[in-house]
């Protein structure tokens, strides 16, 4: 979904939690049955597109043996909303309703920072090379915060040669970087206010994203966990500049390769400046990074290879955990060829401390 400002952004709010409110109306036969469609579908489809489906499914849930789900499990038909994030429940409810009511499923909301000590559907995940972040089980939860994309019809040479970056002061490290470069003439950065109890020298008014927009260079920052405009900057024709990523969710971020995706700053982003003088000064490779962006992006656009995924995804969950899904694919023990595209992108520099 493409929102802009803040009304449009409450307007989507709004069509999500009313188009979700009556969805929860609809019987779930009608659900399995469309899990039926869309798993005939994709055996139908080219082993091209088969092996992109089954590398990001495998990219997403890690998991390669046998597991004994934890005593916090929950039949699928019992899952409620009751002392939970609605908008949580609203995208996991509609994929779990799905699969039969009996089937178990584990799961832990929020910005999760931490990998559990069992197999967990979760939206977040440290970012790891190996498969010890396997536990975390990813799903595209929260999606109407972090999947807001507004079209950027300003090219790069036209925008204000320029940094910026707005955010929420709920990490050190964010409260660090505004207050590196709170008055540096190459950026406009600063934190909003937050829960402080009133105005800090780091702070700067609230900046809309399509304001933000217009300049060449925006700065993507992890907060609690990944930060929340990557996925926009991403999507625009604006250059995205961070240090490499420390967490993951359904946008891979773990997959993204430096100088090809974005360009990589500093842990301490004492080289900003630096880069974004680069860039001023070599357009034609800021453009061919921000091409890569759009392209990386693209494919979270596609809403019916998105449901595929997330069902495929649980499905192997269910598999190596006992529970058998009637008609469904196969994938405990399927590497995609396509995978080692992932691997060998994530792998190409070390990652993070």
């Amino acid at each position: 979904m493409r929102v802009g400002d803040n009304f449009s952004k409450n307007l989507n709010k709004l069509g999500y939690y009313s188009g979700n409110a009556m969805r929860s109306l609809v019987p779930r036969a009608y659900w399995q049955r469309r899990c039926d469609d869309l798993m005939a579908k994709f055996e139908a489809e080219s082993p091209e597109r088969k092996a992109e489906i089954e590398a990001r499914v495998t990219y997403y849930n890690r998991l390669s043996v046998p597991f004994t789900l934890s005593s916090n499990a929950e039949p699928a038909g019992d899952f409620n909303f009751s002392g939970k994030s609605t908008a949580y429940c609203f995208d996991f409810r509609n994929l779990i309703q799905c699969f039969p009511r009996d089937r178990l499923v584990d799961y832990q909301f929020g910005d999760i920072t931490d990998i559990p000590g069992n197999p967990c559907f979760m939206k977040s995940r440290p970012v790891r090379r190996d498969a010890s972040n396997a536990n975390s089980v990813l799903l595209k939860l929260n999606s109407v915060r972090h999947y807001q994309f507004v079209e950027d019809l300003v090219p790069f040479r036209q925008k204000k040669p320029r940094a910026v970056w707005r955010g929420k002061s709920n990490r050190q490290h964010r409260v660090d970087f505004a207050t590196r470069f709170i008055n540096h003439p190459l950026c406009d950065i600063g934190c909003v206010l937050h829960k402080e109890a009133g105005a800090q020298p780091y702070h700067k008014a609230f900046m809309s994203i399509e304001e933000q927009l217009q300049y060449q260079f925006v700065v993507s920052v992890e907060g609690i966990d990944v930060a929340t405009n990557l996925k926009w900057i991403m999507a625009s024709n604006s250059l995205c500049l961070m240090r490499r990523p420390r967490f993951e969710t359904w946008f891979m971020e773990g997959a993204l390769v430096p100088g090809y995706h974005y360009v990589e700053v500093a842990d301490d982003h004492s080289d900003l400046p630096e880069k974004v003088r680069y860039y001023q000064g070599h357009p034609e490779e800021a453009e061919a990074i921000i091409a890569n962006a759009n392209h990386y992006v693209e494919k979270f656009f596609d809403q019916q290879m998105e449901q595929t995924i997330a069902l495929l995804v649980i499905q192997k969950y269910l598999h190596l955990s006992g529970q058998k899904v009637h008609n469904s694919p196969d994938l405990r023990a399927k590497p995609s060829p396509a995978l080692s595209g992932y691997q060998k992108a994530a792998a190409q520099s070390p990652l993070p401390r």
